[in-house]
């Protein structure tokens, strides 16, 4: 063995040792528990698929995901949308577009649970005291109904993302070829023209990242809407990674959490790689 692959797998051990540790052997240990009735405490006893069909059968866990996807659609759309207008903004030579830039990626640097409890306090506190200041009414209670919890959760969740798809939208706007914009301003193209016609397929690579992340973000979402509206009102605006850990850790039922988190896992898993392939798809039309 060479002495560059020697070092080559010294360091890899180390990297590839935590991965198995705390990433694949949970992951298997987490699918042998599913087909258990483990309440995290005494021994567990095998019950086949019975934990599956229970939780296809659960109303709540239902309601959760079904949450969960009106949620993610809503949101990784808005993300996509308002990252990308951001990018093209920023990319455009101004005075202060570098600041810009900060500014915006900036509320991506505060940690979930921190950006939950300032959102929460603006929610409640500033809405009502502008509502008490308009004599708007129900402004004070944003978060508790279920229409306004909702989209209290997308405004955070837009606002916290939005910066940090721009820079991916950045990357990629900036390596196009500029002698192809060039010739589009001889061609007399409008910058509408310029955008759909050449910049937006050449981003298309940033679209699939882009797409990617936010739809796993927006689906494993805990810590803003443990912040916010804990689930409530009557767990209506209760995500599916909130519903796993209650059934967990509240209902001490871990071997069923781990089915219903199995079943999250593959939901997400086709949902996922489905986007990567039709979107990669469009990368090589383009």
């Amino acid at each position: 063995m060479s002495k560059k692959k020697t070092w080559f797998y010294l360091f890899s051990a180390p990297v590839l040792i935590a991965l198995f540790l705390v990433v694949l052997l949970p992951f298997f240990y987490g699918i042998f528990y599913s087909f258990t009735n483990w309440d995290g405490v005494s021994q567990s006893a095998f019950v086949g698929i019975s934990n599956y069909i229970n939780a296809l059968k659960d109303p709540t866990y239902l309601a959760s995901l079904w949450f969960t996807i009106k949620f993610s659609v809503i949101a990784i759309v808005l993300i996509n949308v308002i990252g990308l207008g951001l990018a093209v903004l920023v990319t455009n030579k101004f005075k202060g577009a570098n600041i810009l830039r900060t500014i915006f990626f900036m509320p991506n640097l505060i940690g979930g649970l921190i950006l939950g409890f300032i959102w929460q306090f603006i929610f409640v506190e500033a809405f009502s005291a502008f509502g008490k200041l308009t004599g708007i009414p129900g402004l004070g209670s944003w978060l508790a109904t279920t229409n306004t919890g909702f989209w209290a959760l997308v405004i955070v969740m837009v606002w916290q993302y939005s910066g940090y798809i721009m820079v991916i939208y950045i990357s990629y706007l900036q390596g196009i070829d500029q002698s192809l914009l060039e010739a589009a301003d001889l061609d007399g193209a409008s910058a509408t023209q310029k955008f759909w016609q050449i910049k937006f397929p050449l981003i298309m690579p940033g679209f699939t990242v882009s797409l990617f992340m936010t739809l796993s973000n927006c689906f494993k979402l805990y810590d803003q809407n443990l912040s916010l509206t804990a689930g409530g009102p009557y767990n209506s605006t209760q995500m599916v990674a909130m519903n796993i850990y209650n059934t967990a850790f509240s209902m001490n039922k871990m071997g069923f959490a781990q089915a219903k988190a199995v079943i999250f896992f593959v939901f997400v898993a086709i949902i996922s790689l489905t986007q990567v392939y039709l979107t990669s798809r469009k990368e090589i039309e383009a």
